[in-house]
């Protein structure tokens, strides 16, 4: 029986070519694209997860605003963790990161930069799953030694037994250190990326300034607590909120779970960019909207082809078929067209993911390493093709014999009404991602065509590193013959240095709770930020005062307290006009600072976030020594990709001139300040290329259907045009009735479809207006998919011979 069951609905389906194509071609799509971005959301959400896990929290810390603590810093003090081991019980092990972004290892002749790297507690191990595979952990409780990962130390030695060995790492200044350890390298789904671990005694003897000493006055360091199993983890949460180790009110240690971090934690200062949930949710929203269209379609094709089965079906019940035997031969029917489909879509998933994963930069695989991801879905899609199989099931089974014998079995009123439904839930969720799409790449685009309030074009950051342990002066000496050089190009419009720049995001920013007025008043709940720069910093990056001046730079060793602040700072101060606070003297580090200039709001973290109150000062006494981020602007007159080479070679050669034994990277500033919008970028050409793989699936659907609705309809068809109906009122007859679908579903989807990108707008703090042409584009554009995948069709019924449909009917 079964194998009957087999033979005649194989013979169904290659007898109905088109049927089988369109269905199969649909449902592939729609399960391949499910399954990649079942991948990816899988992937995003499998960050930190490893054994142990659950009880793993990080430490972060709150501040005080309007009245209410909001989260405020990813990074906390050197006496938070060992404190809050010492004060809580249900506290079994803490660590503390301090994070080396990126440095330099000398191995003889051999030199590498790296990134991503700490100075770590040995309790790192008890906390994170990252055993040694070479080495004693006791000896990383000594000064001076370092565990690498095993690319890190193959990249170093090559073969060799690096254990016992030494090299020279270099950040700022250089210490020699023993490698006493070797781990695996770790997974990339993780929001902490290590290449290397350096012992925290190591602080001791490397010159870490204020961070080597036990303080509460540097958050300069990632924590992370693990507790002990079946513990209130909200108690402690709030005990530990309750806490004021550091005696200040304005501020409050925080948990949360290590697993919680990369999608819903974007506090300052945090270890790297992390991912985005509504991203993710999006994504998941899409991919199970795509595969339920698919779904639609083939129950909207399979109930309009049953229509043609009707004899068949009479025939087998006047033999005595049951029911159930019907049902279960049209669910074997739907069950073998979809395993078509599911081998497409496999093979479809395989071929694209490379594609998908160069488009996100991530390094999805399809296979039994992860299973577990896609095996909680598979359930899913196997509910589906029952379901989606059942319908067309019980109407073909549901025939009458002696009618559908006599050739009378129409379409229901009930069964027409139905297909329309499902094709405009089909409509209304192409719209709704067509409105989701236009919002997406208009926001991007609003993104990049804001005002800065600063000039990045043709500015290239040098940033280097010494390998030697010159003194600061000499190295100040140097960098002031290294401007006046690069000075004297003639592409070079201007040079300064800073600590940081705008694009750099948190990176060599400082940060400071509480300052006290020129009026005497103090805020002790205002966070702001700081940084250094040259006097002609301003001069260079185009940023404009709108009163005062820069600062004058004062004799070498002369403290320079003089500090210019930004628009945003003055008005928080209660200044309306900027020239009133001209002078004026503010204190906080327990110095006096004095105003000389209010400069123009700039953007430095980017339009996500809001422009923040910021100070900048001298770099060279206020803000520490030592070469920093040397700018270079170049002229961009008749400017091409060869010319601008070879004047990068010529800054380069000056650089090695004057720095022989050091590194040099360059950035170009403009380049690095889109590059904050580069996962919004990629995830709004998700969106745009899975949305147009639901539009195609819709019309894939509608092309058929129509296909079908056209050949039931081919006798009224014919004596319309005997009776001298044109080919624009046949047109007009045949997608009336899809357009009025399109029409509703489109007034349903807009107001959904308004109120969701309003929501995703809100993470931006500068957001683009949700115009009404957005609404009216995405209806023109559902409006032209219907027309297009109806008139295809449409038009050839229009224009066939009346006389041949006749005859034949």
């Amino acid at each position: 029986m079964i194998r009957n069951h087999f033979k005649i609905a194989l013979r169904y389906l290659f007898k109905n070519k088109l049927y089988s194509i369109l269905n199969i071609v649909g449902l592939a799509l729609g399960i391949a694209a499910f399954v990649i971005i079942t991948l990816y959301v899988g992937y995003e959400r499998s960050y930190d997860k490893f054994e142990g896990s659950d009880e793993v929290f990080r430490v972060y810390m709150d501040y005080a605003e309007g009245g209410n603590f909001v989260p405020g810093d990813a990074q906390t003090y050197n006496l938070s963790g060992p404190t809050l081991k010492k004060e809580f019980p249900e506290i079994i092990e803490q660590v503390r990161l301090y994070r080396l972004e990126k440095v330099t290892f000398v191995n003889g002749e051999k030199i590498i930069q790296q990134p991503n790297g700490s100075l770590a507690d040995a309790s790192y191990f008890k906390i994170f799953d990252h055993p040694l595979i070479e080495g004693n952990l006791s000896d990383f409780e000594k000064p001076n030694t370092i565990i690498l990962t095993k690319t890190l130390a193959k990249k170093l030695f090559g073969k060799k037994q690096v254990l016992g060995k030494s090299l020279e790492v270099f950040d700022g200044n250089g210490i020699r250190l023993e490698i006493v350890g070797i781990i695996n390298d770790i997974a990339q789904n993780t929001h902490y990326k290590t290449n290397f671990l350096i012992s925290y005694p190591t602080m001791n003897t490397w010159d870490m300034g204020n961070n080597a000493k036990p303080n509460w006055s540097g958050n300069n360091f990632f924590t992370y607590l693990k507790v002990a199993p079946g513990i209130d983890k909200i108690a402690l949460r709030k005990k530990i909120m309750m806490s004021d180790f550091e005696q200040d009110p304005d501020e409050r240690h925080n948990i949360e779970a290590i697993s919680d971090i990369h999608l819903h934690s974007d506090k300052p200062f945090e270890a790297e960019t992390n991912g985005s949930l509504s991203r993710v949710r999006f994504l998941s929203a899409i991919g199970f909207i795509i595969l339920i269209l698919s779904w639609l379609n083939y129950v909207n094709l399979a109930t309009a082809k049953s229509m043609e089965r009707s004899k068949e079906v009479g025939i087998r019940k006047v033999a005595g078929a049951q029911r159930s035997q019907l049902i279960v031969q049209s669910l074997g029917e739907s069950l073998l067209l979809n395993l078509f489909a599911v081998a497409l879509a496999i093979g479809l998933a395989y071929v694209l993911l490379p594609l998908f994963n160069n488009f996100v930069g991530k390094e999805l695989v399809l296979g039994l390493s992860n299973l577990g991801i896609i095996l909680p879905y598979l359930a899913f899609i196997l509910l589906g093709t029952l379901v989606s199989g059942l319908y067309p099931a019980m109407v073909i089974s549901g025939f009458s014999p002696i009618r559908a014998l006599k050739g009378k079995v129409v379409a229901s009123r009930g069964g027409v009404n139905i297909r329309k439904g499902l094709i405009g839930v089909q409509f209304f969720a192409t719209v709704v991602l067509i409105i989701g799409t236009l919002v997406v790449s208009q926001q991007i685009s609003f993104l990049g065509e804001q005002p800065l309030g600063v000039d990045l074009s043709q500015l290239v950051a040098l940033k280097g590193e010494l390998l030697s342990n010159e003194n600061d002066s000499i190295t100040r000496q140097k960098s002031v013959v290294l401007e006046s050089e690069l000075s004297q190009l003639p592409f070079v419009k201007g040079v300064t240095q800073a600590k940081t720049y705008p694009g750099d995001g948190y990176d060599n920013l400082s940060s400071n709770v509480g300052i006290t007025y020129p009026d005497g008043t103090s805020n002790e709940r205002l966070l702001f930020y700081l940084y250094g720069a040259q006097p002609n910093y301003f001069e260079v990056l185009g940023i404009d005062f709108l009163a005062g001046k820069t600062y004058l730079r004062k004799n070498p060793g002369v403290h320079n307290f003089d500090i210019v602040i930004n628009e945003t700072f003055a008005r928080i101060m209660g200044f309306t006009d900027m020239s009133e606070i001209i002078g004026k003297n503010v204190k906080f580090w327990d110095e006096t600072w004095t105003v000389t200039g209010v400069f123009e709001d700039y953007h430095h973290f980017g339009l996500k976030s809001k422009i923040e109150p910021m100070f900048i000062g001298d770099i060279n006494w206020a803000f520490g020594t030592g070469l920093q981020n040397v700018l270079v602007k170049m002229d961009a007159t008749g400017l091409s990709l060869s010319v601008m080479d070879k004047n990068l070679d010529q800054i380069q050669q000056k650089w090695k001139t004057i720095f022989p034994q050091s590194t040099l990277d360059y950035t170009f500033l403009d380049k690095k300040f889109e590059a904050q919008y580069k996962e919004d970028t990629k995830f709004g050409a998700a969106f745009q290329l899975f949305t147009g793989l639901a539009i195609f699936i819709a019309g894939l659907g509608l092309f058929g259907l129509t296909s079908y609705t056209i050949l039931q309809r081919k006798k009224e068809i014919g004596i319309r045009k005997v009776s001298g109906a044109s080919v624009l009122q046949i047109l007009t007859l045949l997608n009336r009735d899809f357009l009025k679908l399109v029409t509703i579903s489109f007034i349903l989807a807009a107001p959904i479809a308004w109120y969701v990108m309003n929501q995703w707008l809100q993470e931006f703090a500068y957001q683009t207006r949700l115009n009404w042409w957005v609404f009216a584009l995405a209806g023109i554009a559902a409006f032209l998919v219907a027309i297009i995948s109806v008139s295809f069709q449409a038009i050839k019924a229009a224009i066939a011979n009346p006389v041949k449909s006749l005859r034949t009917e």
